[in-house]
């Protein structure tokens, strides 16, 4: 029967044991059930036989349970331990079956974790620091150690074990770094150490206790105050351990005497650019907080304009820096205008011309208290090629000295200023009955010479020098220009005025004579006239007594005199121009005067000068330094200065000897002093 059971029915496993992990001290069963099979069934450990009883005598933890009538044989290990780790089978010997082996691992849970300094770590506040928390050894698996803060995981602990000689575990240790603040200052955190023995794990708490420099709040009332106005510095802060100083300082200085967290000051610009600042002191360190103050003050002129030169066509552009807060609203206009030019604190002029030179202001509106504001001004100045204006010459006589003058205007100064006529050339010095003199023309009080004038003088007239043209010409780097001057011939009719009022003169004091006698005779005879006849002189004219004719006579004599003095007395045609003439450049009072006769153009002046003004005028007055290094074009008064121009040929040096040779232009010396020349 048993035989056809294992024929009909062959015996197998329906159930076999499969590893199992178990915890230290807990039951730990492992499955085995067969199935055709009703012998004996028993257990090995590591190949060693437990036995076939169910209760397994020798072993005290261990049994084989389960109803043997369907196949069930469990083997049971109460309170396990480590020794119980192993390898273990079910069979079936009688039918020569074995399970598949199942490998025991008994799990060791971790103690509670230890955290170096719990209950309560003391770290200071902004000081990178470390928790460090470390469990003992016996745990199996390994267990991990976890950070925790109000509830929340903490990530970037360091690990680190170590292994006893048996591989167990001897201890595990985390590290976590922190660089707490104020506010971490009685802050709870948790060190848990988890395995699958332990799956929630064993967790230890820990407080920290910090130490910390001064938090420190800095404020001022009110922010905003106008300059000179009253402001009060608050500074607060919490420490621990407490407070033990205050400090104040102003743009990086200490101010001396101020103690306590109150400051009070009289505002002012600085205040904006150089910040207030608190320092606060206690055990741990000092803490320092600083404010800058929100100052109104007016505009302050930082760096003004400067001086700006430039040949024609190109561009200008003027820097004018103004301080203000807040900050002030700068515009540009010229000398004397009302026109903006632009607004900003650079002005960039383009592609300038001759009218563009003169003086540029930028201006700065006082602030709101009224205080500050003010402008700044630079000169342009613009290089150009000269303006030549032939001035008006004083007529002259046949034979008698002449002089022709030009005014020339250009910047940069001209290389020179050269007169050409039909003989020749001349720059500078004489040549026959020719002189050339060129001078700086006065300008205003202060300002120098806006120009050149040059004059020709002529020794002695001769006729073809009232027909022909004299050039005045003047080049520098920028071009070249020129002007036609004429000689203007006088009427002989002063020199016959002269010869007849001598003539009439003579003959008025013949009569004077006569009346005279007469009217010495007149007092002798009738002993009532009283003269300078002596009554021992000779015979006197008599006449006979007529207050009348008296009275006549001495009327004629007296115009007869004044006569005399207007015809007879001295007179120069030249009206006294040639006798000596003499040019003066005045230094002190500026005067635009040199020595000139009266003409249409110039009227005369008491002190018998003339003056350049109405021609200087047209020009900016801040352009004096005209010929001084890169200094400012000028343009001619005359809207017509070129139309009259014929340019001149360039010559040579004058040599008395015919001819034109090859003239250069020279840089002409400009005279400091006055100087004479004087003409026989």
């Amino acid at each position: 029967m048993f035989f056809s059971t294992l024929v009909g029915h062959a015996p197998h496993f329906i159930q076999q044991p499969e590893d199992l992990e178990v915890v230290l001290g807990e039951e730990a069963t492992l499955p085995c059930a067969l199935s055709g099979y009703h012998g004996l069934v028993q257990w090995t450990k590591d190949g060693l036989a437990l036995g076939g009883e169910r209760d397994l005598p020798g072993w005290s933890r261990y049994w084989i349970a389960g109803d043997r009538a369907s196949g069930h044989h469990d083997l049971h290990i109460g309170a396990a331990e480590l020794g119980d780790e192993a390898s273990y089978e079910c069979q079936a010997t009688q039918a020569a079956l074995r399970s598949r082996p199942a490998q025991l691992q008994v799990l060791v849970p971790p103690q509670a974790p230890e955290v170096l300094g719990a209950p309560t770590v003391a770290l200071v506040a902004g000081v990178p620091g470390n928790l460090t928390c470390r469990t003992r050894g016996g745990a199996r698996p390994i267990p991990e150690l976890l950070w925790f803060r109000d509830g929340v995981r903490l990530e970037g602990a360091s690990y680190s074990q170590t292994l006893l000689a048996s591989g167990i575990l001897g201890t595990a240790e985390s590290s976590l770094s922190i660089t707490p603040s104020a506010q971490d200052d009685g802050a709870s955190f948790i060190c848990q150490a988890r395995s699958p023995a332990l799956p929630r794990g064993k967790d230890t708490e820990v407080t920290l206790s910090l130490q910390y420099p001064p938090v420190v709040t800095l404020s001022s009332e009110p922010q905003t105050v106008p300059e000179g106005g009253k402001v009060t510095f608050l500074c607060r802060a919490t420490a621990h351990p407490p407070i033990t100083g205050y400090r104040w300082a102003k743009g990086g200085s200490v101010l001396p005497g101020a103690r306590g967290p109150l400051l009070e000051a009289k505002a002012d610009a600085s205040f904006l650019t150089e910040p207030v600042s608190c320092e606060v002191t206690n055990a741990v360190g000092s803490t320092n907080r600083s404010t800058a103050l929100d100052v109104q003050f007016g505009p302050l002129l930082l760096s003004p304009p400067e001086p700006v030169a430039v040949d024609v066509g190109e561009d200008a552009s003027f820097t004018c820096a103004w301080k203000g807060n807040p900050p002030p609203r700068v515009t540009w206009t010229r000398r004397g205008g009302t026109k903006i030019l632009g607004s900003g604190p650079t002005l960039r002029l383009v592609s300038v011309g001759p009218g563009d030179a003169g003086n540029y202001e930028c201006h700065a509106e006082p602030g709101p208290s009224g205080v500050g504001g003010g402008l700044g001004e630079a000169t342009l100045t613009v290089h150009g090629p000269p303006a030549v204006t032939a001035l008006h010459s004083p007529p002259a006589a046949l034979g008698a000295p002449a002089r022709l003058e030009c005014l020339v205007l250009a910047s940069p100064a001209p290389d020179a200023v050269v007169w050409s006529w039909g003989e020749g050339t001349l720059a500078s010095g004489s040549r026959g009955r020719f002189l050339v003199e060129t001078f700086p023309a006065p300008g205003a009080t202060g300002s120098g010479g806006r120009g050149l004038v040059s004059v020709l003088h002529i020794s002695g007239t001769r006729e073809p020098d009232f027909a022909r043209d004299f050039n005045c010409s003047a080049r520098n780097r920028l071009g070249e220009a020129g002007a036609r001057a004429r000689l203007t011939r006088t009427d002989p009719l002063p020199l016959v005025r002269i010869v007849a009022g001598g003539a009439a003169a003579a003959t008025a004091l013949l009569l004077l004579l006569i009346a005279g006698g007469a009217r010495c005779c007149w007092r002798r005879g009738r002993g009532q006239w009283r003269g300078n006849c002596s009554s021992r002189s000779g015979p006197c004219l008599s006449l006979p007594r007529s207050p009348t004719l008296f009275s006549f006579l001495r009327f004629r004599g007296t115009a007869l005199y004044l006569i005399f003095i207007f015809f007879i007395s001295p007179q120069d045609p030249t009206n006294g121009y040639y006798k000596v003439r003499g040019v003066s450049v005045s230094q002190d009072t500026g005067a635009a005067l040199f020595s000139s006769p009266a003409s249409p153009a110039f009227p005369a002046s008491p002190s018998g000068f003339y003056d350049l003004a109405p021609h200087l005028a047209v020009f900016p007055p801040d352009l004096g330094g005209l010929y001084r290094h890169r200094e400012g074009y000028l343009t001619t008064p005359y809207t017509r200065a070129f139309t009259n121009y014929v340019k001149s040929t360039p010559h040579g040096t004058p040599d008395p000897a015919p001819g034109r040779p090859p003239f250069s232009y020279t840089v002409l010396p400009v005279p400091g002093h006055q100087r004479l020349q004087t003409h026989v």
